[in-house]
């Protein structure tokens, strides 16, 4: 058998394990993560919260955006929200969950300060109570229609989200949070039903067996050498679905945020869009705002065509680089609503009131993911998914901005709701699970090497401008460096990461090359125009199986020719 299709990453007998029993298992600390775990809580199961590393650590707490939410009283509806969403997805949103979760937004805000979340009011303080303006201050960004966009402590949203959510689940008495956790595997019975996950902590394997399993453990930006995402989104959960047999969906779509912090030596610090929102330009070297020449909406067109006008720019002879300038807008008011950003600047050298802060698009958001129904149930029986990790049909082509917080706290309570209601009926118990793995042949290999070839190859070959030469010879690549990965020699964790990400990266390139148009944010140079006639369709990895197309029902816009 090819080591790269091998079932499990490591040979292991379950019997001999040491085993731990829980009711609903979360893996993963996020958003989407800690709403599951306290719907299955709350709903009277044993939950037992697993992280890969630090609980406190992930694209959640790393997240400057805000939370896209309509709130009653305003003069934007749900309806509103759901048509920009609908509209940045080009045809491959799930329209019916489009609308529910715009719809259930205010509910998920309400959670959230019943918790203790408090948001933004105007100048980025903290608001209090029903105002003039509603409950809270709110921003308009890139492709919605009404300013509905929340935030907390500036530009701080995620660890705000993610530390009134930490807080809930630590006082919760049915939930046990375990940190340095790393998934290894989902373990599955001879039915094909997910019973459990094989976990690695502290040199150690364990199994944990459990009634259900949601997998929240994020994205896989970090397949790419420009990426704005915390070092753990190396998709680890996506690659142990797919190989406990569940369906994958869309992996080319990707989303690069246009504005990221570029020094050498220092890591890709997403700026917010909201800095634009707030007024900041877009320029080169020379001063000049290009964006205006490729949109009339500027710096406020969606993040795909600013990214490939960004980089098209810097592709001239003439341009030298591109910079955020925030010179002409008041620093004083920039810092009370932009703290971190500007404290950032500041760590490295740059003040905004007089230096335009010199950026470049980074991978940011992987649209695609493990496919789930509108309640987060995988094709595997007893394994859910919320979150970055899913492809649940609420973002289509493209993510509308500030809709990743909101997808995590609906379909991860939708999650964790469905596990403790399956996990009522199938109780947990130990199987036999054994596994050989695969013996590696002779020689080894340069894991950071690899692991730095492979992020260089998707940047350049599939990122945010593709064409059938180049993926090809990038499918190529990582399909050869994924038959040698497992000769890498030294820490176990970090092998596993590396098949991980090849594996993610390997059937990326394959469903980017099979995708002949352009769409949202996949862009092929060699076929630039959408084409519903063939590509209205979502592309869907199976284990085993060829790489499907599944066509999808035009929906009543594109039937009658409507706006696009």
């Amino acid at each position: 058998m090819h080591e790269a299709s091998a079932r499990y990453l490591v040979a292991f007998d379950t019997f001999r394990l040491p085993h731990h029993l829980t009711e609903v298992l979360v893996l993963g600390t996020g958003v989407a993560g800690y709403a599951a775990a306290l719907a299955a809580a709350e709903a009277g199961a044993r939950v037992l919260l697993a992280a890969k590393g630090d609980p406190a650590q992930s694209n959640t707490a790393w997240a400057q955006g805000g939370i896209a939410a309509v709130l009653p009283g305003t003069a934007d509806t749900p309806a509103a929200h759901a048509a920009d969403t609908l509209a940045v997805g080009q045809g491959l949103c799930d329209a019916g969950l489009v609308h529910e979760v715009t719809a259930e937004a205010a509910e998920r805000i309400a959670d959230l300060e019943r918790w203790g979340a408090r948001f933004d009011g105007e100048e980025g303080t903290t608001g209090e109570g029903e105002g003039a303006s509603g409950p809270s201050a709110r921003g308009l960004e890139a492709a919605h229609s009404h300013a509905r966009v929340l935030h907390a402590r500036g530009d701080a949203t995620g660890a705000e989200i993610r530390d009134v959510l930490a807080a809930a689940a630590g006082r919760h008495p049915r939930v046990h949070t375990w940190g340095g956790a790393y998934l290894v595997d989902l373990l599955t019975d001879p039915d094909g039903v997910c019973r459990g996950a094989l976990l690695y902590s502290r040199g150690h394997l364990r199994a944990i067996w459990a009634g259900a399993v949601v997998l929240a453990t994020g994205g896989f930006a970090q397949v790419y050498r420009e990426s704005s995402n915390w070092p753990g989104a190396s998709g680890d959960g996506v690659a142990a679905a797919w190989r406990a047999g569940a369906a994958l969906q869309d992996l080319e779509f990707v989303q690069f945020h246009p504005t990221t912090l570029y020094l050498a030596g220092v890591p890709r610090l997403l700026i917010t869009e909201a800095v634009r929102g707030e007024g900041a330009f877009v320029v080169d070297d020379h001063g000049r705002r290009f964006l205006l020449d490729h949109d009339p909406r500027g710096e406020l067109a969606s993040r795909d065509l600013i990214s490939r006008a960004i980089m098209r720019h810097l592709n001239r002879p003439d341009v030298a680089g591109v910079y955020l300038d925030l010179t002409h807008l008041d620093a004083a008011r920039m810092a009370r609503r932009f703290p971190g950003v500007v404290a950032s600047c500041r760590a490295h050298g740059l003040d905004i009131a007089r230096d335009r802060i010199p950026i470049r698009p980074a991978a940011h958001y992987t649209i695609g993911g493990v496919r789930t129904d509108a309640q987060g149930r995988t094709a595997v029986p007893g394994l859910l998914a919320a979150g970055e990790v899913a492809a649940s049909g609420l973002h289509g082509a493209n993510r509308l901005a500030s809709n990743s917080l909101l997808e995590g706290l609906v379909m991860g309570r939708r999650a964790g709701r469905e596990g403790a209601r399956r996990a009522a009926a199938v109780k947990p118990a130990p199987i036999g699970v054994r596994h050989a793995a695969a013996e590696a042949a002779a020689g080894v290999m340069d894991a950071d090497d690899l692991r730095a070839s492979l992020k260089a190859v998707l940047w350049r070959e599939a990122g945010i401008e593709r064409t059938g030469a180049h993926l090809t010879g990038a499918h190529a690549a990582v399909a050869a460096w994924e038959r040698f990965a497992w000769r890498t020699p030294g820490d176990a964790e970090a092998r596993w990461t590396l098949l991980n990400m090849l594996l993610v990266a390997r059937l990326l390139t394959e469903a980017a090359l099979t995708r002949t148009e352009s769409r949202g944010t996949h862009f092929r140079r060699d076929a630039p125009q959408r084409d519903d006639a063939r590509w209205l369709a979502r592309l869907v990895h199976r284990r085993g199986e060829a790489l499907a197309v599944e066509p999808l029902a035009a929906p009543a816009a594109l039937v009658t020719g409507g706006p696009r």
